[in-house]
């Protein structure tokens, strides 16, 4: 079957945050897709309302296996089910880790520039966030760890958790097995605990594959707690249904008391056969949503390449969003994305959102049929060029 991801949706007035903006204007940022989900999944959800009854639910053991088997079928992670929770999502489930896995006053450390929306979990539960910030090369526009700064920033007494971004947003690096291992080493040996984000994992558009940190070898899931959902993948954020994967069983089972304790452990309506949907029978939408997403991300490269040399596309794999450093035009990327807004009506993130070096640079989100692309494109031309 051959999915549509030509046709362009109108969400406007339809409660999407996204679209919430005066006409004319088109928003290229919240990390949601401009698609239909998979119809396979829809069709799951419509059974589900036709049965008419809403009462309470929770997560069966099916939903458990659907996990698994995803993981195993897609990128040959072996997960055991009993490691599985539900949670109501992978923010609320950062939220709930921070504030039962650490004490108010400690440090939480991030790699700057990293996905914002991890300070709220850090800063609204009473803790510090600490930045150790990522390497930037200007002659490849590549990101690297900082080995040194990142070990003193965890041996820091008060740092008790680390936040890892696993493929990394904004800059959709896909992290080698060998340095998450590593990362996760160096957590061990000054006794912090690692909760990784992998909301973006099945979104590898080309080359290695992500690393499941749920299936390094058993001594680096020792502190380690794992956080999968469908939300990225197949565009269904309002599911709100994300899955902890953790090893350890004394871990799993703060894990398990902090969702339950901030009451994030409870499925909606749809969660649970919706999620089910996606994992059993997603597959083959999903491989071809990334070869889709890939071609505009192979336009976005050569238009900018062509039309607009001096700015420099952040070489990353995954994800849908791509970060581009503006830093030949301007050093203040939120005047920048003010300035595109007015002239043009194209709303894009300044990448001061992700901290960091965020101020030189853009981010693009590229989860859209090509022809809206395309207009995002010569909108971004036109506001560079005057």
């Amino acid at each position: 079957m051959k999915y549509d991801f030509d046709t362009i949706l109108d969400r406007q007035h339809t409660n999407s945050e996204k679209w919430d903006v005066k006409p004319g204007e088109l928003p290229m940022t919240t990390a949601d897709m401009d698609f239909k989900t998979a119809p396979e999944i829809m069709q799951a959800m419509k059974d589900k309302i036709n049965a008419g009854a809403f009462g309470y639910e929770y997560p069966s053991q099916e939903y458990f296996d659907a996990v698994a088997h995803w993981y195993k079928t897609e990128h040959n992670a072996d997960a055991q089910t009993s490691w599985m929770r539900f949670a109501t999502g992978v923010i609320p489930s950062i939220t709930a880790s921070v504030n039962h896995l650490s004490h108010t006053g400690d440090n939480v450390l991030l790699m700057e520039p990293v996905y914002n929306t991890f300070y709220n979990s850090i800063l609204n539960s009473g803790r510090h966030a600490l930045a150790s910030q990522l390497k930037y090369d200007r002659s490849t526009y590549t990101y690297s760890v900082d080995w040194d700064d990142l070990e003193e920033k965890m041996s820091n007494p008060l740092t008790t958790l680390m936040i890892l971004c696993n493929p990394h947003n904004p800059t959709g690096y896909v992290w080698s097995r060998d340095e998450l291992m590593r990362i996760i080493k160096l957590a061990q040996k000054h006794g912090v605990v690692v909760i990784s984000d992998e909301i973006h994992g099945d979104l590898v558009l080309k080359g290695p594959d992500y690393t499941p940190t749920f299936s390094l070898p058993e001594e680096y899931r020792q502190n380690l707690v794992t956080l999968v959902s469908t939300s990225k993948t197949f565009n269904v954020a309002a599911l709100h249904a994300a899955t902890g994967i953790v090893a350890n069983p004394i871990l799993r089972e703060r894990f398990t008391r902090a969702i339950n304790k901030y009451e994030v452990a409870e499925p909606n309506l749809l969660a649970i056969p919706g999620t089910i949907a996606a994992y059993t029978q997603g597959a083959d939408w999903l491989h071809q949503l990334k070869k889709y997403l890939l071609g505009n991300r192979e336009y976005l490269e050569q238009f900018i390449s062509d039309n607009l040399p001096q700015l420099h596309v952040v070489p990353g794999t995954a994800t849908y969003l791509v970060w581009i450093d503006v830093s030949e035009v301007t050093n203040d990327s939120n005047a920048l994305a003010q300035k595109i807004r007015q002239e043009t009506g194209l709303i894009i993130n300044p990448g001061t959102y992700y901290h960091g070096n965020g101020n030189e640079f853009i981010r693009i989100n590229i989860a859209y049929p090509l022809v809206q692309i395309k207009d995002g494109l010569s909108r971004l031309a036109k506001a560079i060029k005057n």
